[in-house]
């Protein structure tokens, strides 16, 4: 009876033992697991982080990016969107990339160059006439060599996407010519070049996340703002600012960003499948943002907007002041790479 019980039990445990190595299946993971990545029952997660509203064509990108990784991958990799800063502004996204507390986002060049100061370059005020002309350095051998720099911080640049060409609005006056910026309270992104573009233009520029723009404009803290038609109409500035002017001053790309901790948790495989989302969600997104700027100015003039194209004569006054900061940033980012993007445009 005994030697019946000690068998029985012998049996009990090797079952046990059993099914505890097969419950493994489906470990959850956020990029900092050290496990074998090519298994193809390990789900891992990537949160993706973005400042703009769900309906902007950056966050819509970012949705279709999800479709594509999670279809293609079979579930292996889950997309999690976080829009409306709900994990933070740009600089604190950034630094949540480097940790890998944030898996990935696609956010504007201004930002980044707080980190890498070779991106300013593509700040530069009237350096682009066109999304044509900014799509030919951007997905050229320029934009490729730029993305590598983020390297440095830890970070994988993908591809850049599209915020589009700032414009000028605020609720004091309509601003016709250089002369009617003079005094504005305007926010800017917090980086010195924008700061400095608009010193150059007379305003008082005020640094703020764009997650406290609403907010600051709603309170009188600032005067105006300037950012691309896009988020000027998904941000519902229109309730709080009077006037808008086609300024164009600064064509806005956005860089598509994964957190290289991950990506290095991710098999062969994976990697690819995430490089074309990448791919086809910024061709995506680029066609929704320049529908989005297409129809924008109308949106915005049916709010109650005043509405403002310059003059050539105006449009050149702002175009002369505003590249009087490219002496200094030159030098700051490197004169042989700024040559190298003056005579791609050309």
């Amino acid at each position: 009876m005994k030697k019946c019980m000690i068998w029985l039990v012998a049996a009990i445990m090797m079952i046990l033992a059993g099914c505890s190595g097969n419950s493994g299946g489906s470990e959850s993971s956020s990029g900092s697991g050290s496990g074998d990545s090519g298994k193809s029952d390990e789900t891992k997660t990537m949160k993706m982080a973005v400042a703009t509203s769900k309906d902007r064509s950056l966050t819509q990108g970012l949705y279709k990016f999800q479709e594509i990784v999670e279809a293609e991958t079979n579930g292996s990799i889950k997309v999690e969107v976080f829009p409306d800063g709900q994990l933070g502004g740009d600089r604190v996204v950034f630094e949540g990339l480097k940790m890998n507390s944030i898996q990935g986002t696609t956010m504007s060049t201004g930002p980044i160059a707080g980190f890498v100061k070779e991106f300013e370059v593509l700040d530069f005020p009237y350096l682009f006439k066109d999304e044509e002309t900014a799509y030919k350095v951007l997905d050229g051998q320029i934009g490729t060599d730029l993305l590598t720099k983020l390297d440095s911080q830890g970070i994988v640049g993908l591809n850049y996407w599209e915020n589009g060409f700032r414009q000028l609005t605020n609720n004091k006056r309509e601003v016709k010519s250089v002369e009617d910026v003079k005094g504005l309270k305007i926010r800017t992104l917090e980086n010195e070049l924008h700061i400095d573009l608009w010193k150059s233009l007379g305003a008082n520029p005020s640094p703020m996340p764009y997650t406290e723009l609403f907010t600051g404009l709603e309170q009188g803290v600032v005067d105006g703002q300037e950012n691309p038609a896009g988020n000027i109409t998904t941000g519902n500035f229109y309730e709080v600012q009077d006037y808008v002017t086609k300024t164009d001053h600064i064509y806005n790309a956005s860089v598509f960003m994964i957190s290289d901790k991950f990506m290095q948790t991710l098999s062969d495989e994976e990697k690819e499948i995430v490089t074309k989302a990448s791919e086809e969600a910024r061709d995506y997104q680029r066609e929704l943002n320049q529908k989005e700027s297409e129809e924008a100015f109308a949106a915005l003039e049916k709010e109650g907007m005043k509405v403002t194209e310059l003059s050539e004569e105006a449009r050149k006054d702002f175009e002369d002041k505003a590249k009087e900061i490219y002496s200094k940033y030159t030098e700051k980012v490197g004169k042989e790479l700024v040559d190298q993007i003056m005579n791609e445009i050309k």
